[in-house]
């Protein structure tokens, strides 16, 4: 006998759109305020979401108890997913360079091989979203707040080759090749 979808259902949806997606903690910070009997502690959290395969959001979540302010931070940052065009599943297509306030960010496509060269908040953004290669630098702020807008900026920047061919009204084989030529003359001018 077939079931009619039911309020059980729809739990389990849930519970499968929740395993798909990874978090990762980046920051913890206490806060405290003063009050006449003393002090009272609050946690805010930051947190790193992604379904390691090309999708990734940020969020913030603050609560007196650690447990609390990363659940909001997890749930605040499943809602703002971003998704970002990757080569070849495992790297960037192009360098780009985010900024947010102070903090300033440089995103380079790398080799096979290469791994994430980056920094704390950075890695774990990369790390969620699925890259395996790249080549990062921040400058500035060291604030893992700024640093983490900072990159999601630069992402926002990635573009696909097909994307792009098609706002030229060019073959996306020629965005490609003329890629390919520019990083040969790249290792040109490094041998000479």
């Amino acid at each position: 006998m077939a079931r009619s979808p039911g309020r059980g259902d729809r739990g389990r949806d849930r519970d499968r759109e929740e395993s798909e997606f990874s978090d990762k903690l980046v920051h913890i910070n206490r806060v405290a305020k003063v009050v006449k009997g003393g002090k009272r502690f609050g946690f805010a959290a930051l947190v790193v979401v992604g379904d390691l395969k090309g999708r990734v959001g940020f969020g913030h979540g603050k609560a007196r108890e650690v447990p609390e302010a990363i659940r909001k931070a997890t749930e605040s940052a499943r809602r703002d997913l971003v998704r970002v065009p990757l080569r070849d599943a495992r790297t960037l297509h192009h360098d780009s360079k985010g900024r947010h306030g102070a903090g300033k960010v440089v995103l380079r496509a790398a080799p096979a091989g290469t791994g994430i060269i980056a920094g704390g908040a950075m890695r774990a953004v990369f790390e969620m979203l699925g890259v395996q290669d790249v080549v990062a630098k921040s400058v500035g702020s060291t604030n893992p707040y700024n640093v983490v807008r900072a990159t999601f900026d630069a992402l926002k920047q990635q573009e696909n080759p097909r994307g792009v061919a098609a706002r030229r009204n060019k073959k996306v084989s020629e965005i490609v090749s003329r890629r390919r030529d520019v990083s040969a003359q790249d290792e040109l001018a490094a041998d000479a």
